[in-house]
């Protein structure tokens, strides 16, 4: 149930409403409006009672939610939710553009990348400093070594950074240096890695998992909108399906169907979606089309030699063409970039 404040309810009437949810056994979540305050309650298991608020001052009116998840839903928020850090912003009509390696592999990479994207119109870099492998054998990431090095590339360049944080005991840590916590794919429904997210102060952005329908992605970013945290992005990054030929299949039609069930925004990642680098322009100008507010991008500076996703990488003189027709069909769409 969502709980409409009037717009000239006081601080007390606020708490009132508040402890009455919490007497009931369920938790208030305040979500605050342009004009007014909403509290949304969670933890019931059935349909809870209006009469109970709209009586109370303050109360405009109670309106029950019907989508599992709540805080999450548009019935809650109607209106978009935006991410800002800096200068740098995905949602509410600016379209945002996450760009650099899929691993940090040393300074000069790092270094030779955020320079390129920055230089082409991209508004965050991405680098993965802990590497959730496929084979225990493969690169792992330079772990706090490489989030140094890429506290050191945000500082040349300005470009908030985005990467992962695999373990909930890596948070604090993963915080201290990121603007962004990538969960990934693997860990959409890692709960206490989600719930960690949740209570920690910085964005996060939330990848869709291998095999994940989209009640259950949304689900998961309930998780984090629970313990507080509403600065989420969602990424879709392509569903494991029968077919072979492509890394994932790249599920755009999620984009307008998740855009009128949330008001969180979503970006897409074609590298990942295709896992070849010839498709990507293709995918991330359709993403653009669809509606998305954003896209990460892998960018390499020498994509054959990279530890991590060198086949769906383009090289910097690559991105830098495709953000060319990325910036023409994001003014025909009316998104600012």
């Amino acid at each position: 149930m969502l709980i409409l404040m009037k717009a000239d309810a006081s601080k007390g009437d606020v708490e009132a409403v508040e402890k009455k949810i919490r007497e009931l056994g369920f938790t208030p979540n305040d979500i605050p409006g342009a004009t007014r305050l909403a509290i949304g309650i969670t933890g019931n298991q059935g349909p809870v009672d209006a009469g109970i608020f709209t009586v109370m001052a303050g109360v405009a009116d109670a309106v029950p939610v019907s989508k599992p998840w709540k805080l999450v839903s548009r019935e809650v928020k109607p209106n978009d939710t935006f991410v800002k850090i800096g200068g740098a912003q995905i949602g509410g009509g600016r379209f945002g553009i996450i760009a650099g390696p899929c691993a940090v592999e040393s300074r000069e990479q790092v270094d030779e990348a955020a320079v390129a994207v920055k230089a082409a119109g991209a508004h965050f870099l991405r680098g993965g400093a802990f590497k959730p492998r496929t084979s225990p054998y493969a690169f792992q990431g330079m772990k706090e070594e490489g989030l140094k090095i890429l506290a050191e590339a945000r500082a040349k360049t300005g470009l908030p950074i985005v990467t992962e944080v695999m373990d909930t005991r890596d948070v604090e840590l993963v915080g201290r240096y990121a603007d962004v916590l990538q969960v990934g794919a693997r860990n959409m429904q890692n709960f206490s890695l989600l719930e960690a997210v949740g209570g920690q102060p910085k964005a996060v952005m939330l990848k869709r998992g291998l095999s994940a329908t989209i009640n259950e992605f949304l689900m998961a970013a309930e998780y984090i909108l629970k313990q507080g945290n509403y600065n989420v992005i969602l990424c879709e990054r392509g569903i494991r399906t029968f077919e072979t030929m492509t890394r994932n299949t790249l599920d755009l039609g999620s984009i307008p169907l998740i855009k009128r069930l949330t008001h969180l925004p979503i970006i897409v990642d074609p590298s990942h979606g295709t896992g070849d680098r010839a498709s990507v322009p293709a995918l991330a100008r359709a993403a653009v089309a669809m509606g998305a507010d954003g896209l990460m991008i892998e960018v390499h500076p020498h994509p054959d030699k990279a530890l991590s996703d060198g086949p769906q990488s383009l090289t910097p003189e690559a991105f830098a063409k495709l953000m060319e027709s990325v910036r023409a069909i994001a003014a025909v769409v009316g998104l600012g970039i």
